[in-house]
């Protein structure tokens, strides 16, 4: 066993769970202790720091972590020179991107950037709302916010540039999104240095690896099913096209295994039509992991 211990990242806040839930997946186990950053991870070559995924990019870059995961938002706020070894679309809601909008009240005479002219905008990310105005040739007044943003048009704002994935905070908070500035997914990072070295890099590169394959296996199972080789062609029409079954002969020389992958919502409606195809045995299990 290797003596040298890589340091990973792991973000603090909304994605802390999924990112356990994850890597439990991929085959590893953290554990979180209270009032303590440092987790436990049963991996004794890796040590991870529990950090905000708003100041990741900055420390990886700057060599405190070897690799994390934040999102590329984040990165490009920081101005951060790191390596995205990989995008990992996971999220406390959904597989869908969070995005930072632009938002103002359901009042509000502003209807695109070139409305924001001198205004007042309040943001976590001074340095993707910038940039954005930079794109419209705006000039505006961005303040960094501290929390609480939605509140705070109108008397403190005239809008906002806030991150979401469903858009329900902000209209429960009378806003309506005016454009959308960037789109972001999480990304695995590494310090450019320790991509360079070879142990590091193919450590990084393994747990990308698991990871991935975590990713690919969810919401898929196996099924497993014996069929009469008289009986094989209408077995395999009817599962899902895109799908290649392994085929393999049984001891009973008039018998095939048949052995797939394939979306667990349709499971329920594709056994029953696999057993009037001929299919017998059948077989469904989970799966965690696909590698590819």
């Amino acid at each position: 066993m290797s003596s040298r211990v890589l340091k990973f990242g792991i973000p603090a806040g909304s994605l802390q769970d999924a990112t356990a839930e994850l890597f439990q997946q991929a085959g590893y186990r953290i554990t979180f202790r209270s009032r303590s950053y440092y987790p436990e991870i049963d991996d004794p070559e890796i040590e991870c720091i529990l950090i905000r995924a708003q100041e990741m990019a900055r420390y990886v870059q700057d060599g405190v972590m070897d690799a994390g995961l934040t999102g590329h938002d984040w990165i490009v706020e920081n101005r951060a020179e790191v390596v995205e070894v990989a995008e990992l679309v996971f999220s406390k809601v959904s597989r869908r991107p969070v995005r930072w909008v632009l938002a103002v009240p359901e009042d509000s005479p502003v209807q695109s950037a070139r409305d924001l002219q001198g205004k007042h905008i309040a943001t976590e990310a001074v340095n993707l709302t910038t940039d954005y105005l930079k794109r419209h040739g705006v000039e505006a007044y961005v303040e960094f916010s501290w929390g609480a943003t939605e509140v705070k048009p109108p008397r403190l704002a005239d809008a906002i540039v806030e991150i979401t994935e469903t858009g329900s905070s902000l209209r429960a908070n009378n806003l309506r999104i005016v454009d959308t500035i960037v789109e972001s997914t999480p990304r695995l990072i590494a310090n450019e240095t320790a991509w360079q070295d070879d142990w590091k890099r193919r450590k990084i590169n393994n747990i990308t690896l698991m990871l991935r394959g975590a990713m690919a296996a969810e919401g898929k199972v196996g099924l497993m099913m014996n069929v009469p080789q008289d009986k094989v062609d209408g077995v395999v029409a009817v599962l899902p096209a895109l799908q290649k079954p392994t085929l393999s002969g049984l001891v009973n020389g008039d018998w095939i295994a048949v052995n797939t992958v394939i979306d667990e919502a349709v499971v329920r409606d594709i056994i029953p039509r696999l057993k009037e195809a001929g299919a017998s045995g059948i077989v469904e299990y989970s799966l965690t992991k696909i590698i590819e």
